[in-house]
């Protein structure tokens, strides 16, 4: 399960570059391809594993998952594929081997705990 090691990343990452080892995070947002090789709720397990007794512990992982997204070179336009996809333009039947979007696994965002 590769995403245990994913979940250790983003922590290590986000710990790396909090302002103090004092802060405690809420909520971690992330973007998440659907080409990725990324299982979102094997992910989430993982992270609960990966956070425990961090900074993150308890932190809340919100996901956005994105959908893959082609360019055709005959059409010229980009177009969403479905699921499972296919890639081939569903105007003009080309291959559409150009990815823009639905490979990416990013840390978007850190939402850190009101101190008291």
């Amino acid at each position: 399960m590769h995403e245990l090691s994913i979940a250790v990343i983003i922590v290590e990452t986000v710990e790396e570059n909090l302002p103090s080892k004092e802060e405690k995070v809420e909520k971690v947002f992330l973007k998440i391809g659907k080409l990725s090789g990324v299982v979102k709720d094997a992910l989430l397990f993982s992270f609960e594993i990966a956070a425990k007794d961090s900074q993150m512990e308890n932190a809340v992982v919100e996901i956005e998952e994105l959908p893959v997204i082609v360019f055709c070179d005959s059409c010229e336009m980009s177009l969403e594929l479905g699921d499972p996809p296919i890639f081939r333009c569903e105007n003009c039947g080309e291959a559409t081997p150009k990815i823009e979007q639905g490979k990416e696994l990013e840390i978007v965002s850190v939402e850190l705990k009101n101190k008291k």
